[in-house]
């Protein structure tokens, strides 16, 4: 990893901070998709965390907002999704 000069703001206080409740098993595939796309990265001078793998899911689904209807958080993700395989 190349070191930062003194001055220059980590990336991640560059973020506003805010708060998800996700399941358990979000957590957990979000930890072993974090694992496998950091371990297959080649260059490793960005750190990749679980929080880099939500902004981008963020960025996915405001993508396709377009998309989204429904009541429910469930008939929200079938809109997106299709059908709701894990009855989340």
């Amino acid at each position: 990893m190349t070191r930062k000069p003194e001055d220059e703001t980590p990336r991640y206080q560059t973020f506003v901070r805010s708060e998800a409740r996700l399941r358990d098993d979000q957590v957990a595939a979000l930890a072993t998709l974090r694992r496998r796309v950091a371990a297959e990265r080649t260059d490793k001078t960005e750190r990749i965390t679980d929080n880099t793998l939500i902004r981008i899911a963020v960025d996915l689904l405001l993508r396709h907002s377009h998309q989204i209807s429904g009541n429910t958080e469930a008939e929200m993700r079938r809109s997106l999704l299709g059908a709701d395989i894990n009855n989340q």
